[in-house]
């Protein structure tokens, strides 16, 4: 009988296809975080003006940066990536709880994305980096 979940499965679970989906993955992951990072960093007055004014304090702010800036990096370069795919599923819910709360429609698709990130986040942490990670040649 024709499965095309068998056909696709059998295509990803090639070792190189699996080791480049593993990197394009982090990639894709990493990118949102390092840009919001980099944009917390470059627009830092205003956004500790927005924490504030969301009840959350302007204080946070690097550690934010730490989490949102560094945790990309480490998803990018495969990195101690399952901590750190961990760590910013946690933040990537916690954030939509407050920052994106499901009784404001208008921020309703962002709560969502974000609760999918970490879903996508958490699978990482499950599977790990991959071959072509620091954690693989650190674990070699």
């Amino acid at each position: 009988m024709f499965n095309p979940n068998v056909i696709v499965k059998n295509m990803v679970t090639q070792p190189t296809t699996d080791h480049v989906i593993s990197l394009i993955a982090r990639i894709m992951m990493a990118y949102i975080f390092l840009i919001a990072g980099w944009g917390k960093i470059t627009a830092y007055s205003a956004t500790v003006g927005y924490m504030e004014s969301m009840g959350v304090p302007g204080g946070l702010l690097p550690l934010t940066i730490l989490v949102e800036f560094g945790g990309g990096l480490a998803l990018l370069f495969g990195f101690q990536a399952r901590l750190a795919a961990f760590g910013l599923g946690v933040f990537s819910i916690i954030t939509a709880l407050i920052f994106h709360g499901a009784d404001d429609q208008a921020q309703a698709i962002n709560f969502m994305k974000n609760f999918a990130m970490a879903g996508g986040l958490f699978f990482l942490m499950l599977h790990g980096a991959g071959k072509f990670s620091l954690d693989a040649a650190i674990e070699k």
